[in-house]
């Protein structure tokens, strides 16, 4: 696949926006083209949870289950701490190195 479709979140990744989040993901992912993939800009994220965590992992697996794939890029040191923590670079794997 190629020609990511960008989608920047900013701010929380947590539970209080998790429904928001969720809805706007669906949507970015549905109306992906074929042969496209989805960019998730994490750069600008102030604080992340286990419900962010969630998220990215269900919209990683709708994407996947449509064609597309779901790339994580820019981590912020919130996205760093949390992906650190509960060693989830391995499953996101296509993430850049953090901002310096």
């Amino acid at each position: 696949m190629s020609h990511p479709s960008p989608f920047r979140i900013d701010g929380e990744l947590t539970i209080y926006r998790a429904t928001e989040l969720r809805d706007a993901l669906k949507t970015v992912i549905a109306g992906i083209p074929d042969g496209h993939d989805l960019e998730v800009d994490l750069s600008a994220v102030t604080e992340m949870d286990s419900a962010g965590v969630q998220l990215l992992v269900a919209a990683k697996k709708t994407a996947r289950a449509s064609g597309r794939e779901l790339h994580v890029t820019g981590r912020s040191p919130a996205v760093e701490e949390v992906f650190g923590t509960l060693r989830l670079a391995g499953y996101f794997a296509d993430v850049s190195s953090p901002n310096p």
